[in-house]
């Protein structure tokens, strides 16, 4: 088909740009992005290349989109199906560059197809000996975070890595999520029972709580939460059913292991109400920007990020044992510290030039309820009715706590991002605040750049 006026598009180029577009948004959808903003980037760069009557349609497992210039012709449809889901922050900023890039006309359509080729196939600037490096760092901060000594973040460490390269085997054997966050809990509960049983005087609640929270750090609430407030149930029920399986499956793997070793006769303590709090503010705040960076190092996250993580992380958690103090419910002085997240890192990621969704997703996984998911199953193994009413109580607590940092998180976002002034609203569903995508959508008199 010819072009009938000047500036339209042939079919092939057509043809090209919907496949351009939905393999952006396979990529953003695969790394966590909201639903919104994969929808609002495409149609950003769609329009950026020309197509300016694309339609997208997203669900947690596939993309469609679709292009009608004339209600007499027929339209063009385009779908892609999403097989993988990895936390990728190099390749999800890379992507968010080259989006811009397109947008702004400095790359046409087939320099920017050449461009993603490249960032798919080209490797990570870190070994992978070094992720599961950072992630047994991780695991040891968080132990240090929450008032342990050397020996529990000695345990908290190994348990890690060994729990990162069964998984990461499991995964190459491409068993489901579930029965990699099993074997996660397990392995994290085994260790804390080998110290217990060892006699050393190890506080070993404190081990199983750090792997808790490395495993709970790779579900995906905040995409959950956006993609409800912004209208996209469908999607937002799956990937609530998907954190749901996977929390499910730590509790299964920790229950199973306190279960074992109440069978072999090592006593696992339970956890008291303040028993595992925050005793040195200083030593905390250092636990929890160690933490903070060190998974923002082993997602692949741009370095030049990992120092601005640490700091907000370290007052963020600053935030949330200061409000708590007084009394005020732990899910309230969560949510206190996630709106703080959210506020400034906006701002944070715009000077960096990194996606929102990097930092603020790295900077709250201090914050997650590790504490609150092992006491609630630790009382729950104990079998007693009064133990398992506080257990389930415990693990509600847990739920409530993960709700308030993705809420308070995406309040933040709402007010720190100027969309009133800055953005065009492609429609009035995805008029949120953008944690991945550029913020200025495309005008009506840009002219798209080919090659």
């Amino acid at each position: 088909m010819a072009r009938e006026a000047e500036g339209e598009l042939t079919t092939r180029e057509l043809t090209l740009t919907l496949d351009f577009c939905l393999r952006v948004g396979e990529l953003l959808l695969s790394s966590g992005a909201g639903a919104a903003d994969v929808t609002a980037t495409m149609l950003s760069l769609a329009r950026g290349l020309g197509a300016r009557e694309a339609a997208v349609d997203i669900t947690f497992t596939s993309l469609s989109m679709s292009h009608q210039s004339d209600p007499e012709e027929v339209p063009l449809l385009a779908t892609r199906q999403v097989t993988s889901r990895v936390i990728d922050y190099q390749d999800l900023t890379r992507v968010d560059h080259l989006v811009r890039a397109v947008i702004r006309g400095d790359l046409g359509l087939l320099d920017g197809r050449a461009e993603l080729r490249r960032i798919v196939s080209t490797g990570h600037d870190r070994h992978r000996w070094a992720v599961t490096a950072a992630w047994g760092v991780m695991c040891a901060a968080i132990g240090v975070q929450l008032g342990g000594d050397w020996l529990v973040a000695l345990l908290a460490m190994t348990s890690a890595v060994l729990i990162d390269r069964l998984q990461l085997r499991m995964a190459r054997r491409r068993l489901p999520t579930f029965y990699r966050q099993v074997a996660g809990g397990g392995v994290a509960t085994l260790v804390a029972v080998a110290g217990e049983a060892s006699g050393l005087e190890v506080r070993v609640s404190l081990v199983v709580t750090a792997n808790i929270i490395m495993l709970l750090s790779g579900i995906g609430f905040m995409g959950a939460l956006q993609d409800a407030l912004t209208g996209f149930y469908i999607t937002a029920g799956a990937r609530i059913t998907e954190a749901m399986l996977s929390t499910a499956g730590i509790i299964a793997g920790v229950s199973g292991g306190l279960s074992l070793a109440g069978a072999v006769g090592v006593d696992l303590p339970t956890v008291r109400p303040g028993a595992i709090g925050i005793q040195d503010a200083g030593l905390a705040a250092a636990g929890a920007a160690v933490a903070a960076a060190a998974f923002a190092f082993a997602s692949y996250s741009p370095k030049r990020v990992l120092v601005p993580i640490a700091v907000i992380a370290a007052v963020a958690i600053g935030i949330s044992t200061s409000i708590q103090e007084p009394g005020i419910g732990g899910a309230w002085s969560v949510a206190f510290a996630a709106l703080f997240v959210g506020l400034v890192g906006y701002a944070v990621s715009s000077r960096l030039r990194v996606p929102p969704l990097i930092v603020v997703v790295s900077a709250v996984v201090p914050l997650l309820p590790g504490v609150a998911i092992y006491r609630g199953l630790a009382l729950l193994s104990g079998g007693e009715p009064a133990n398992t009413a506080e257990g389930l109580a415990a693990l509600i607590g847990a739920a409530s706590i993960a709700l308030a940092l993705a809420a308070g998180v995406i309040l933040g976002e709402y007010v720190a991002q100027p969309l009133a002034r800055e953005a065009r609203r492609v429609e009035s569903r995805l008029a949120g605040p953008r944690l991945v995508g550029p913020v200025k959508n495309l005008g009506r008199r840009a002219v798209p750049r080919r090659r």
